[in-house]
């Protein structure tokens, strides 16, 4: 058996809002990898409601934030790491998407990686995507990689987060790509009526589907459009808030409508699957009781939906970009062309080493 080779800590915050998500893992020789430790960090109201406007900033209020999002970040890193006797050798960090427009070569994720490094005293690696956009890619998804390196005994990998995804493997390479819109969604109308979420569906379970709305749901382009592609906030704004804010339906109902639409799409991403194919669930949808009972139903038993243990289903996103920092270190390839659509791989990522060491 492979001694731990390297440590690192991976650092993720998703659309939803839900908070940070930090894995301490260690990798081997061969990149099997182990989760040493995992939690979330909630933000604070306050800080909550600022990310979910940083969007509409000006330019210097928004890298004002940055910083003040990046030390936040730090202490929560303080606080977690605290927890070990083992410290990670680099930090792989996603930092926050304000924007991603890959059409228009452009793609944000906000973190200090300086700041960062010199705070917790640790290597940073950050800015993940940027290199795959300049190369012609959507800059995302990025998780397959780790999805075929980590986890290639599944037939596909399904991550239900802010955005559903779907990854897996074909003849011509690896396959990925934003399927639907879904906790981003469902959060918002969560809010609505008081919750931060939809505690296992159970505000949609009792609502009815609007077929009227689902149609004009299914009906929306971006769900004929071939991979690569990838969702980000500005669509949804774009075409599911319009639909939602100009309905006289009620939250409940519009829950249900939204869960059936994004269950049916994420049934339909898995069409070119074998018959028989397990799919790996995970992300914080995979909690939501309702939605995995019409993801199944659609499924018609042709297809098998996998539940891993809560502490995988939390951390996968987490773990991987903690692996997509080891592969920059080491100088290999963490985006896939075929995934993102890309000219080539790319060993995407900005490193930056704590004050003094070089």
């Amino acid at each position: 058996m492979n001694q731990p080779v390297s440590i690192g800590l991976g650092v993720m915050s998703g659309t939803s809002l839900d908070g940070i998500d930090l894995a301490l893992c260690t990798f081997d020789n061969d990149l099997t990898a182990n989760i040493l430790l995992f939690d979330t960090m909630a933000y604070p109201s306050e800080l909550k409601e600022k990310i979910a406007s940083v969007h509409t900033f000006s330019a210097l209020q928004y890298f004002h934030f940055q910083n003040e999002y990046t030390a936040f970040t730090s202490r929560c890193i303080d606080t977690f790491l605290n927890k070990s006797e083992k410290k990670p050798d680099f930090i792989g960090a996603h930092g926050h998407t304000v924007f991603h427009q890959p059409e228009e070569a452009l793609t944000v994720q906000m973190l200090n990686g300086a700041m960062l490094s010199v705070l917790t005293g640790i290597p940073v690696v950050c800015d993940f995507r940027t290199s795959d956009v300049a190369a012609g890619g959507q800059g995302a998804p990025l998780v397959p990689i780790g999805d075929a390196l980590l986890f290639g005994d599944y037939e596909a990998c399904l991550n239900i987060g802010g955005f559903a995804n779907l990854s897996y493997n074909s003849t011509g390479g690896r396959i990925a790509f934003d399927i639907a819109p879904a906790n981003i969604v469902l959060n918002y109308l969560a809010g609505m009526l008081g919750r931060e979420y939809d505690h296992n569906g159970t505000f949609a379970a009792s609502g009815k589907v609007n077929n009227a709305i689902l149609d004009k749901l299914n009906m929306l382009p971006y769900y004929h459009l071939p991979p690569p592609k990838s969702l980000g906030r500005e669509w949804a704004e774009e075409r599911i808030m319009p639909l939602i804010k100009k309905s006289d339906i009620s939250c409940y109902d519009l829950l249900c409508t939204l869960t059936e639409h994004i269950a049916y799409q994420i049934a339909q991403s898995t069409v070119r699957l074998p018959k028989g194919s397990r799919i790996l669930c995970t992300g914080g949808g995979t909690h939501n009781v309702f939605l995995v009972e019409r993801i199944t139903y659609y499924l018609g038993g042709m297809i098998e939906l996998i539940i891993p243990e809560k502490e995988l289903i939390d951390a996968k996103e987490a773990l991987i970009f903690a692996l997509l920092g080891k592969l920059r270190i080491d100088g290999k390839a963490n985006s896939i062309h075929t995934v993102t659509g890309a000219q080539f791989d790319t060993c995407g990522g900005a490193v930056y080493l704590p004050s003094g060491k070089c």
